[in-house]
């Protein structure tokens, strides 16, 4: 399975990678709005993910009591880690 934005095609890198590469945004890190429209939820689902016990969602930075961030990456790799395959299931 391959997320690729539309404006930017996959590139030889994540060819060479396989079907395990889940490509989200050019950016480093989004928003929890940002977040919650590329899951479908809303940012509240976000926002309580965070404060669960265990946490529960991707990993996240904070930079402020206010401001919270979350590396594309890490999104990439939480959403991969997620991935239900029907025949193993």
């Amino acid at each position: 399975m391959r997320l690729v934005p539309q404006n930017q095609p996959a590139d030889a890198t994540d060819r060479q990678e396989g079907d395990n590469v889940i490509r989200l945004s050019p950016k480093p890190f989004m928003s929890t709005e940002e977040l919650a429209e590329l899951l479908d939820v809303d940012p509240s689902t976000i926002r309580r993910w965070r404060t669960l016990r265990p946490l529960q969602g991707p990993p996240f930075i904070q930079i402020s009591d206010r401001v919270v961030k979350y590396a594309t990456a890490d999104v990439e790799r939480w959403l991969s880690a997620r991935r239900v395959y029907p025949q193993a299931a």
